[in-house]
């Protein structure tokens, strides 16, 4: 199995961390929080500094996941020795792809995104099972190297996720929607409910803490995320601005909200559907000149990686 060096330590990086050495990789890490290394290097993680972690990846010819905030990727990459295998858990694969042909051009890239997180931040806050069961995105543009996209898979897989792999815009268009629009939606929820006063924040249930739940992440945190995705997440906004513009003029007019509600009704037991499918076994040989092409009509259909052996990678597709 090939090293790992994680740059960046909270929650994810740190979970990223933990998963590969639970399965059996040499890993190590490096951050510019003292406190997350300090906590990391306290339950027997290796944590250097940036320069010497970059170091010995390329020494060792390592896996580098780049596991910061959008806004601190330019500085990190900027360390980065050219032809390093390089990957990230970035929110959003659009400007990341962007900053690494700028500043980094060298670096073997190819994105990641695990679908996985809590609204807690920070070393403390990672887990080795994060990912487990958790779709991660891997991209798989045309000119993709398919070696370190096998390295990016192989680590998706071992932290016990499944692969879904996409284009960084497909990406960042289906995130606007599922990840980064419930985010701006649970902040405006959120703020709603608290102008009702302590009665209303008394009366709060599970409804109103479900739809706000991930209004407690750190606030830079989705900042970053949200504002990173600004075209994408515009056109999402647009969408849910025009079904309650909708909703609200049924209400006034008619007093009825049976379009609005039974359209989400619908859309809920859709996604329960799409969980729990059947799904038939496919193999993708990725030595083939096709690999990429069927790995992108794979995520595009909703199917996922399950299993890689070689060259040789295990789908499911409904």
């Amino acid at each position: 199995m090939r090293d790992v060096c994680v740059v960046g330590l909270g929650l994810i990086g740190g979970s990223v961390l933990r998963a590969a050495v639970a399965a059996g990789r040499v890993a190590w890490g490096a951050t510019a929080s003292v406190q997350d290394a300090e906590a990391a290097r306290a339950d027997g993680f290796d944590v250097l500094d940036l320069g010497a972690a970059l170091s010995l990846a390329r020494e060792r010819d390592a896996l580098v996941v780049v596991a910061v905030p959008l806004p601190a990727v330019e500085e990190v990459l900027r360390r980065v020795p050219a032809g390093v295998r390089l990957t990230d858990v970035v929110s959003v694969k659009g400007p990341v792809a962007e900053v690494v042909a700028r500043v980094a051009p060298g670096a073997r890239y190819v994105g990641g995104h695990p679908m996985a997180g809590t609204a807690e931040s920070g070393w403390a806050a990672g887990r080795a099972d994060l990912f487990h069961d958790a779709a991660w995105v891997v991209t798989a543009e045309d000119g993709t190297d398919l070696d370190v996209l096998t390295d990016v898979v192989g680590l998706a897989l071992d932290a016990r996720a499944h692969v879904v792999p996409a284009t960084a815009a497909e990406h960042d268009a289906a995130v606007a929607r599922i990840s980064h629009l419930p985010h701006v939606l649970a902040a405006v929820l959120a703020s709603v409910g608290a102008d009702g006063g302590p009665l209303a924040l008394a009366l709060a249930a599970g409804s109103f803490g479900d739809g706000t739940r991930v209004a407690g992440s750190r606030p830079e945190g989705v900042r970053a995320m949200c504002e990173g995705n600004r075209a994408a997440l515009l056109d999402a906004v647009d969408d849910a601005l025009g079904r309650l513009g909708a909703a609200r003029g049924s209400l006034a007019s008619t007093g009825g909200l049976a379009k609005t509600i039974d359209a989400g009704h619908r859309a809920r037991v859709a996604l329960q559907e799409v969980r729990h499918a059947d799904r038939a076994d496919v193999t993708i040989d990725l030595t083939s000149p096709e690999a990429l092409a069927a790995l992108r009509a794979l995520g595009s259909r909703g199917g996922r990686v399950v299993g890689l052996t070689g060259s040789t990678v295990l789908a499911r597709t409904s």
